[in-house]
């Protein structure tokens, strides 16, 4: 059996609930088919109070081993270090975190709080918050940038406000079945498998993004999000339209704008009146364009797109 011990920070438990709803593999499939067991999570854990605190400590002493620390939401170290605005069983979170994190064979951070900090280290962030590894694009975070667990590797990041249900089950998995290995980490510490390409890979709109065929309204059919309503997909590296949520959508899909939320930097502009929803322009021109291009290009593009955009571009493609 893999043990795993799943604990929550600062957190809104959109995690939780998404990790509940997996369906490939479901929680049920860690459990009876790949041996995965569930020491204590906040909404499945049946120990409160003084049985809650002995099975931690337990952990720590190494009467219990520790193989797979699960973290969702972010650390919070106010006020002054202390990291008693977030108490839990008796101590500040951040005490439990340095101590397991010592003994456990592999740290998981899931969800944007846990990695990088989320929201609740937004400035002026007065709760002193960070990710475990992270603080947004800076490396360090809470444990340093010289962590590693016991296992040799450093905290792996499912980031997402919320993570992909499958994300966290499928590394989890290949934890407990000893493949964790053939999983490549990029530099920001994320699963590549899941991280690599953008979220505009699978979009049913990439006809519309290339004849530069826009739609200025949320939910329609047709027209691409990027140049009116702030997507992010070409900016944003996941795999939000390869593996469908709830294995029939995305956001896109569903006329709703990438907000990139698997970035560090999520929430873009720290949620600024007039920067949610809208392209950010400059003439005309996106201000962030898809990875890759440049200003001077993106403008001549643009014109020949317009010039050449085909009628059926501009219609609705999916009609009954």
């Amino acid at each position: 059996m893999v043990n795993v011990l799943w604990l929550q920070g600062a957190a809104c438990s959109g995690n939780t609930m998404s990790f509940l709803n997996a369906e490939e593999p479901t929680v049920c499939d860690l459990i009876a088919d790949f041996g995965i067991n569930v020491l204590w999570h906040p909404s499945l854990g049946l120990e409160l109070g003084a049985n809650l605190q002995k099975l931690l400590w337990d952990c720590i002493n190494g009467k219990i081993t520790l193989d797979i620390l699960v973290f969702e939401g972010s650390v919070v170290q106010a006020p002054n270090g202390t990291g008693t605005w977030n108490r839990f069983a008796d101590r500040p979170m951040k005490d439990w975190l340095t101590d397991l994190s010592q003994v456990a064979s592999f740290v998981v951070a899931v969800g944007d709080c846990a990695t990088w900090g989320g929201i609740p280290a937004m400035e002026p962030n007065p709760s002193d918050s960070t990710g475990l590894q992270f603080l947004k694009r800076k490396e360090g975070g809470f444990l340093g940038t010289e962590y590693r667990s016991k296992g040799g590797l450093p905290v792996i990041n499912i980031p997402g406000c919320p993570a992909h249900p499958d994300w966290i089950t499928q590394i989890l998995v290949a934890i407990a079945t000893g493949r964790i290995s053939d999983i490549a980490l990029d530099e920001l510490n994320r699963p590549q498998t899941f991280f690599k390409s953008f979220t505009q890979t699978g979009c049913t709109r990439n006809v519309h993004f290339a004849y530069k065929a826009s739609t200025a309204e949320f939910g329609q059919r047709k027209g691409c999000l990027f140049y009116d309503l702030g997507c992010r997909g070409p900016m944003t590296h996941s795999s939000c339209n390869r593996i469908l949520w709830n294995r029939v959508s995305s956001k896109t899909r569903a006329g709703m704008p990438c907000l990139g939320c698997t970035e560090p930097e999520f929430p873009f502009h720290d949620l600024k009146p007039g920067t949610v929803f809208k392209t950010q322009t400059v003439l005309g021109v996106p201000k962030e364009l898809p990875v890759g291009i440049n200003k001077k290009d993106y403008a001549l593009l643009t014109i020949v797109a317009k010039d050449a955009t085909p009628k059926w571009a501009e219609e609705d493609i999916f009609t009954v």
